[in-house]
């Protein structure tokens, strides 16, 4: 199966934020990211509803019909109760801390390995995929297939940063933790300052990756090059 592209609309609910009123249309904005190739919309929101509103989650799981994934805390109790209502296809745990600009490190799934096995359940039993956020490390990797989560997502905010210094071996991390995680039957995503220029090479040695989910880079791509046309570039970045 090829690897799915997930485009996170948040920054156009910040855009939109920024100045009241519903322009952009977060809504149509994932109507248009289905439209324009995307094979799901993912949404991140935070208590203090900065960017993405709970209310927004609920309109677009009414129009959404590619994959929908919601990504957040669930220490948050907010958070649990609206995925719950929503019922989205895919549930990404992030270990985020109250107020926190972005998502910055996976679990510790040794440590917080009792957690993740009571919270999981919660959410598969409702019939939604989870995904868990994780370093490219693999005892975390390790520690993942204890929880029971179905799969993992790996946090490249580092591999961005290191490839775009020329320091490509950093992908040889990212391979060992998804070698781990394919030897030990969990699926894989892989999210966070994935662009144009890394997005391919990221994928060519890993294959077998299930999903990426790509917002930041990928909105302000759409300023220069219109939204449609930066879907279809990171889709062909991503083809076989």
């Amino acid at each position: 199966m090829p690897t799915k592209l997930s485009v996170n609309i948040n920054k156009l609910a910040t855009l939109r934020n920024s100045r009241g009123g519903n322009n952009p249309d977060v809504t149509k904005a994932a109507i248009d990211a289905q439209r324009f190739g995307a094979d799901g919309v993912t949404v991140h929101p935070r208590p203090d509803e900065r960017h993405i509103r709970y209310s927004d989650v609920r309109e677009i799981k009414r129009i959404i019909t590619t994959e929908f994934n919601i990504e957040g805390n669930s220490r948050e109790q907010k958070f649990v109760d609206l995925v719950l209502e929503v019922k989205p296809d895919q549930v990404t745990l992030v270990p985020d801390e109250l107020n926190q600009i972005t998502s910055d490190h996976g679990w510790d799934t040794i440590k917080h390995k009792d957690y993740l096995k009571e919270i999981i359940p919660v959410f598969q039993k409702a019939g939604i995929r989870v995904s868990i956020f994780v370093d490219p490390v693999v005892e975390m990797v390790e520690g993942a297939a204890k929880t029971g989560t179905d799969r993992i997502e790996l946090y490249t905010e580092e591999y961005a940063r290191q490839f775009a210094k020329g320091n490509r071996h950093v992908v040889t991390h990212y391979v060992a933790a998804a070698k781990k995680a394919k030897e030990l039957g969990i699926g894989l995503n892989a999210g966070h300052d994935l662009d144009l220029h890394n997005l391919k090479y990221f994928k060519q040695n890993i294959p077998w990756l299930d999903e990426v989910s790509i917002g930041h880079a990928l909105i302000c791509d759409a300023i220069y090059l219109g939204f449609e046309n930066a879907i279809q570039l990171y889709k062909r970045q991503l083809a076989e």
